[in-house]
């Protein structure tokens, strides 16, 4: 038994000790703001090795052995009064992937251009997402920024790796077990200001400038994801893409050598000519930076493309099954075709002296206008998505392959996957990978690519960021292994 004044000074010495702890740790100097509902850290750390062989007509080669890497570290959340944020910081400059070649910035040139090894030149941070959100109501959502593509759509016309940026609206409504949808996009593509100016300020050989009109991507799309049973539902969704504020079939502008290169606004070739064919050498440069690149690649003119993504899902006791496929047309690709035969006719097939740089075809190839994608991804439960890094659970695994067709004046050469195949069209092949869950946040994926030419007549026009000396490419082979640490 203890007195009532023992237990007071014993409550005073544990009072005073509490005080002494609290001027021990003081308050914490980080605060975040009042109109921060909730924040999550988000991203992937991944490690690649990955083999890429090109071969030409004649059977020229170039082979890629590199080990990559690749990080993306974000924030995101829940603002009050229903609106939200986004913000996601990645490796690589490169729209179309974020991957970094190690050894890419040592260098053993003399000074002042001496690099030692194990460099970081080629390692910068660059910002990838940043958005905001306004989500008032379940069935509308806005999105205003750099953002995730909204669209549900797939590798064969938007590389996974690629933010779209400016607007996006999706409204949804569910009846009975089918749930619509509508996706809006008004994405930028390229800043072209000013949009006026005064004579001899931008452009000396015009009296004005006022070719400063915003070129915009924008997307339609409607869909439904109908449940047909509690274990087996159906998602289908067209989009139309349209291009606005180019001049459709401007004609090439040429350098001294008579060869354009890249432009968006210019009319879209497609062709080229390197590795020896014709007589010329594999180094032979015409003025641009690659010979695979002098016959425009880039051009947008003539897109106007119908997508018809879908997806059959069936949900077994121990594993999930999706059939899955894509396929687009150009409703302008006859006269995309038609645009590329004429510039090249008249401005790629060879300043005087030189000779043929492009093979010539006897009628343009107007027939060469669609793409599809068909495949099946098997998995354990709940596990779809793992290949893509987009789920992550311990002890899940996943295998997908699908067949893919993409013909020269089909799709937009700027959007498409970088890895398979090659980031260019005139191309088909099977693709192949399987993935393993080794823990809830660690992922192993294998995965395999094989194309060949389709149209013989034709080069494989697209812009390739990682072997664009190429063009045509006739045979192309991928082999990636990665490992994936997602948070």
């Amino acid at each position: 038994m203890i007195t009532e004044n023992e237990a007071d000074k014993v409550q005073a010495q544990v009072d005073a000790r509490r005080t002494n702890q609290v001027a021990q740790f003081p308050e914490s100097k980080w605060k975040i703001s009042s109109g921060i509902k909730d924040m999550e850290i988000f991203g992937d750390l991944r490690l690649r090795y990955e083999g890429r062989t090109v071969k030409d007509p004649n059977n020229g080669e170039i082979d890629f052995n590199r080990l990559r890497y690749a990080m993306r570290l974000g924030l995101r959340g829940d603002l009050f009064d229903d609106f939200y944020y986004g913000l996601r910081m990645e490796t690589s400059s490169n729209p179309r992937s974020t991957f970094v070649t190690m050894g890419n910035s040592s260098s053993g040139s003399s000074a002042p251009n001496y690099q030692s090894p194990f460099g970081k030149s080629s390692a910068g941070i660059n910002v990838g997402q940043i958005y905001l959100g306004w989500h008032p109501a379940s069935w509308v959502d806005v999105t205003l920024g750099k953002m995730p593509n909204p669209l549900y759509t797939s590798t064969m016309l938007w590389s996974s790796s690629i933010n779209p940026e400016g607007a996006a609206e999706h409204f949804q409504h569910s009846i009975g077990d089918a749930d619509f949808f509508a996706i809006f996009g008004q994405f930028l593509y390229q800043d072209t200001s000013p949009a006026s100016s005064s004579s001899g300020y931008f452009d000396f050989s015009a009296t004005d400038h006022s070719n400063g009109n915003l070129p915009f991507l924008l997307a339609l799309q409607g869909g439904v994801n109908y449940h047909l049973t509690k274990k087996v539902s159906f998602k289908v969704a067209p989009v139309l893409y349209e291009y606005t504020g180019f001049n459709n079939g401007l004609s090439p502008s040429v350098n001294q050598s008579g060869y354009s290169g890249p432009n968006f606004s210019e009319t879209y070739v497609g062709q080229g000519a390197t590795a020896g064919l014709l007589n010329n050498p594999a180094s032979y440069n015409l003025g641009g930076p690659f010979d695979g690149f002098y016959a425009n690649q880039t051009g947008i003119n003539n897109l106007q493309v119908l997508e018809f993504p879908f997806e059959f899902n069936v949900k077994l006791e121990k594993v999930d099954l999706r059939f899955f496929g894509d396929y687009a047309q150009n409703l302008e690709g006859a006269d995309r075709a038609k645009a590329a035969y004429n510039a090249a006719g008249s401005a790629y097939f060879g300043p005087s002296g030189n000779g043929s740089q492009l093979s010539p075809i006897s009628a343009p190839q107007t027939s060469d206008t669609k793409a599809y994608q068909f495949g099946l991804a098997v998995g354990s439960k709940d596990a779809l998505g793992l290949v893509n890094g987009t789920t992550a659970k311990k002890h899940s695994w996943e295998v997908r392959t699908y067949w893919q067709h993409v013909e020269q004046y089909s799709l937009d050469p700027n959007l498409i996957d970088l890895d398979f195949f090659n980031g260019v069209e005139n191309l088909e092949g099977i693709y192949a990978a399987a993935a393993y869950g080794f823990t809830d946040n660690f992922i192993g994926t294998v995965r395999y690519g094989h194309a060949s030419r389709i149209n013989n007549q034709l080069g494989t026009g697209g812009s390739s960021g990682d072997i664009p000396q190429m063009n045509p490419v006739n045979q192309y082979d991928l082999f990636q292994i990665d490992l994936t640490f997602k948070f």
